[in-house]
Formats: C-alpha cells, sequence, structure tokens
C-alpha cells in the first residue's frame, strides 16, 4: 500500500525548503519523492533545462526523530538530508510499520499510548517510589551494614559516649557489680560488652555497638529478681551480637545511605552514620530484630540455668504499672502482648534446666541497694 502526503525536503546544503510529494510503500518499506532543480550556467551563459532528480530511501536507513505532531526523517552523512512530515495519518502509518518490523524502540511505542495510559503508568510509578521509600530503601540501607568493618561500631559508641553525659552520673561500684554479674553469664557475645549503670529515674537499658549496655537505677529499681536482670542482659547482648543499632540506624538514614551504598561509598556511609549518633539512644528497634533478640536472649537465659520466665516479669510489670506513662524501655524496646505471648510460648514449648545462682543473686541484692 503506498501513501502520499505533502512533506517538507531540507537537501542539507541549503537552508531554503522544499516542498514534495512523499510517496511511502508499506509494502516494499521505502520512501520516494522527486526534486526539480536548475542545472549550472555554462560559459556562454546559457541556461541548461530543469533537471527533475527521483531520491529512494529505505526506511532501514533513516534516523526517525518524533516531535509532538511532527515526524522528522533523516538520511545520509555528508551532507545529512531532511523530510519534515506533518500529515497525521502519514505519520500513524510510517509508525504503524515500524512497530510491525520491530524498528519502533519502546520509548517511541510508549509515546503512541492514549492519555490514560500515560495517567495510569504515573500512577504506577508514583506508587512503585513510594513503597521503595518505605520498604526496599530501608532494605538496602540496612543490608550497607555489611560494607561497614566492624571496628568503627567501636569507633561509633565511643564518640557516643564522650558526646553525652548518658542523662546522669555513672555509678561506678555498681557498674562494677553489673561487669561481675555478666561476667558469670555466659552470653554468646563475640565483642567484648561492657556495662555502665547510670543514676536515674529513667526506666530504660540500651546496647551500643561498641558493646556498652547501659542501665539505669530506674530500672533496676523495678526488678524483683536476678533472673529478670539476666532476661535483660539477655536481650541486650543478642543486640549488640546481630548489630542491630547499626542497622537500625542504617535504616533511620536510608534515603540518606542509598546513593553512597549504591556507589560503593562506605566513607561516605560512615560519615553519615557519624553524624547522627545521638540517635542511637532512642533508636526503636523493629519487630523483627525485637523476635531475633527474644529468641536468643531466651537461648541465653536457658544455657546459664536461669528461669526463663524472668523475661516476661519484668516487661509484664513495666506495662501494668506505667500504663499511662509508657517506659523509656517499652518505647525503644516495643513490648507487644503478641512478643510476651510468644516468649510464654517458648518457654511452655522447650525444656529448661532451673539452677539458682547463689552468686548472681548475691550480686543483684548489691544492686538493688
Amino acid at each position: 500500500m503506498t501513501t502520499i502526503s505533502k512533506s517538507i525536503f531540507y537537501d542539507g546544503q541549503s537552508s531554503v525548503p522544499k516542498t514534495i510529494d512523499l510517496f511511502f510503500d508499506s509494502n516494499k518499506g521505502q520512501f520516494t519523492f522527486q526534486i526539480e532543480s536548475k542545472s549550472s550556467v555554462n560559459e556562454e551563459q546559457e541556461s541548461f533545462p530543469v533537471v527533475t532528480e527521483t531520491y529512494t530511501w529505505l526506511i532501514s536507513a533513516i534516523v526517525f526523530e518524533d516531535r509532538s505532531t511532527t515526524l522528522f526523517l533523516q538520511h545520509g552523512e555528508d551532507p545529512i538530508q531532511t523530510i519534515k512530515i506533518t500529515d497525521a495519518v502519514l505519520i500513524a502509518t510510517i509508525n504503524q510499520f515500524r512497530k510491525t518490523s520491530g524498528q519502533l524502540n519502546w520509548y517511541q511505542t510508549l509515546l503512541q499510548k492514549p492519555l490514560k495510559f500515560h495517567v495510569f503508568l504515573a500512577l504506577f510509578l508514583l506508587a512503585i517510589v513510594g513503597l521503595s521509600y518505605v520498604y526496599i530503601l530501608p532494605w538496602v540501607a540496612e543490608k550497607s551494614v555489611v560494607l561497614i568493618p566492624e571496628s568503627y561500631d567501636d569507633t561509633l559508641g565511643e564518640t557516643f559516649v564522650d558526646e553525652n553525659s548518658l542523662l546522669g552520673d555513672s555509678q561506678i561500684e555498681k557498674s562494677k557489680i553489673l561487669n561481675d554479674f555478666a561476667a558469670g553469664l555466659q552470653l554468646s557475645n563475640k565483642k567484648k560488652l561492657k556495662f555502665k549503670v547510670i543514676d536515674s529515674e529513667i526506666m530504660n537499658a540500651y546496647a551500643l555497638p561498641d558493646g556498652t549496655i547501659v542501665v539505669y537505677t530506674g530500672i533496676l529499681k523495678e526488678m524483683k529478681s536476678y533472673d529478670e536482670l539476666v532476661g535483660l542482659i539477655g536481650h541486650e547482648a543478642a543486640h549488640v551480637n546481630n548489630r542491630h543499632s547499626m542497622k537500625m540506624l542504617c535504616r533511620n538514614l536510608s534515603g540518606y545511605l542509598f546513593i553512597s551504598t549504591v556507589l560503593g561509598d562506605v566513607n561516605g556511609v560512615m560519615a553519615v552514620l557519624g553524624d547522627n549518633v545521638n540517635t542511637l539512644q532512642s533508636l526503636s528497634f523493629s519487630r523483627e530484630f525485637e523476635k531475633e533478640a527474644d529468641e536468643e536472649g531466651f537461648v541465653i537465659v536457658t544455657k546459664n540455668h536461669v528461669n526463663p520466665k524472668g523475661m516476661v516479669t519484668l516487661f509484664q510489670r513495666l506495662e501494668k504499672e506505667h500504663s499511662i506513662d509508657m517506659p523509656e524501655f517499652l518505647s525503644t524496646h516495643p513490648m507487644t502482648k503478641d512478643r510476651i505471648q510468644t516468649i510464654k510460648t517458648m518457654i511452655a514449648s522447650k525444656n529448661h534446666n532451673v539452677q539458682e545462682n547463689m552468686t548472681l543473686k548475691m550480686l543483684f541484692e548489691k544492686l538493688q541497694k
């Protein structure tokens, strides 16, 4: 089938356009048109007749450029000749041929879609961006922790301690007792753990990336038995063992860390983390990390022959006695009823041998004074 349309031809040598009748043969995949031109003048100023030249362009040798309602065809190299087509029917015929023959790229195919399709595509891409920001970016940022050497955990933890007063005075004697208490436990730790007791009514405890575990006297006073303290220490030790603080810090800063991670810029990642070291104290762990800390904490408690019920009794008491003003520990370590029930299920389903430890009991009583 042949389609004909008025078009504009530029020969690449003159700026003067010429109107042509452009024929497109969709069976052969080629364009044909004619150009009339006068020959040069001889020495006697005698003019030669007008010459009509016929041009044939194969579609496979043409570079196409779509501009809104106009299609440009470019052919040759030196000079580059151009045909400008504004006929919508001819443009549609050409694009259909290119699509059928596989010569229309994905972008050009997309431009041919109706407005409804573009609106739907825009909404779809917006949804993808939103989901990526909420789910994919935090996941990528968390995985970037493997790029950070564990030695940087020590630097970050030490920086935090240097820059913060820990919201209270350090209790040197009680810190020594708590370190002695922890030394009597098998905590499955690869990193050395250091315990600091801070004199404050704040009911909280948290682990820093360098292995420092801060425990406030406010939460120590809430405890009724040493097995509750073992449960707390086991839980916090599990956070250190799994680098949960670093992972959550990376998640919270995922927007900043994404580009650095993609580029493999480890120094950039560490710089961003260092600038936000003060947020370590108020990190709220995800359910996934809390579940992991619960499970590993349970293993630590039972391995030390301590009653695992201490893991839940403290949390239940905190939740019950401070239901209006939620203790800091429950806000940074969200203890839902489901999680408490999960710990109870582990206690009921797994065998454990409980043996009273008089040394731990004595040290715990010293901490209570």
